[in-house]
C-alpha cells in the first residue's frame, strides 16, 4: 500500500529545457543541438548538480570552449530562462493526493545557486513535506546513496512509497533503493496510473 509519494521536479512538476534558451539564440536547430547535447551536455551540468559551483564549472568549459564563451555564460545567468513554468495540472494534482493523505516528497538533481529562486518561483515546490536536493548533498540522481539518504532522513518505508521521475534511469535507481517507480510520460497518463497504483 502506498502511503508516500515522492516527484522529482524537472520534467515533472516544472517544464525545463535547455531548448527554451538556446533556440532564440542560435536560430540555426543543428547548431543549437551541437551545443546542448556536446558544450554543456549531461556530464558537464551534472557536475553542478552534484555541488561544484555554477561559477567554477562555468569558467572551465569557457576554457575549453572560447568560441561559446557568451551562450555558456547563460547557463548561470540566465537559468530560469530554461524554465517554462509549471507543468500544467501537476499542482493541483499534488494538492489533490496531498488532501487524500498521501506523504508528499521531492528529490531533485537541481544546482545549489538557483533552487531558492524556484522555491519562490514555483508554488507546487511548497507542497512537499520534505525534500533532498541533490547539489546540498553531495549526491545525484541515479546513485543509489540519494534514494538511501531520502529515505533515511524522513523515515520513509521504501516498499510503501512510490517515485516518479522523467528518466527511467532514475526511476531504476529508485526500484533499487526498495522504492516503487513510475516514469512521468505526462500527466494524463501519470493519472492513470495512479489510479492502479493508489
Amino acid at each position: 500500500m502506498i502511503k508516500t509519494i515522492v516527484f522529482d521536479f524537472g520534467n515533472v512538476l516544472i517544464d525545463w529545457s535547455p531548448y527554451y534558451l538556446y533556440s532564440p539564440y542560435f536560430r540555426n536547430e543543428e547548431t543549437c543541438r551541437y551545443f546542448v547535447e556536446n558544450v554543456i551536455d549531461r556530464k558537464w551540468f551534472t557536475q553542478i548538480d552534484k555541488g561544484r559551483p555554477m561559477d567554477v564549472c562555468t569558467a572551465e568549459l569557457i576554457d575549453a570552449y572560447p568560441e561559446y564563451a557568451q551562450p555558456i555564460s547563460f547557463f548561470r545567468d540566465r537559468w530560469f530562462e530554461m524554465c517554462h513554468g509549471q507543468i500544467e495540472g501537476m499542482q493541483e494534482l499534488v494538492e489533490e493526493l496531498k488532501g487524500r493523505g498521501y506523504g508528499i516528497y521531492g528529490l531533485s538533481n537541481w544546482p545549489a545557486e538557483t533552487f531558492p529562486g524556484a522555491l519562490e518561483r514555483f508554488p507546487v515546490l511548497g507542497l512537499m513535506e520534505g525534500y533532498v536536493v541533490s547539489s546540498y548533498v553531495n549526491l545525484v540522481k541515479p546513485d543509489i546513496a540519494i534514494y538511501k539518504l531520502l529515505i533515511e532522513r524522513f523515515g520513509l518505508n521504501p516498499s510503501e512509497s512510490l517515485f516518479i521521475d522523467d528518466r527511467e534511469e532514475n526511476v531504476e535507481g529508485a526500484r533499487k533503493a526498495g522504492m516503487k517507480g513510475l516514469k512521468f510520460e505526462g500527466i494524463e497518463a501519470l493519472k492513470k496510473s495512479l489510479k492502479t497504483i493508489l
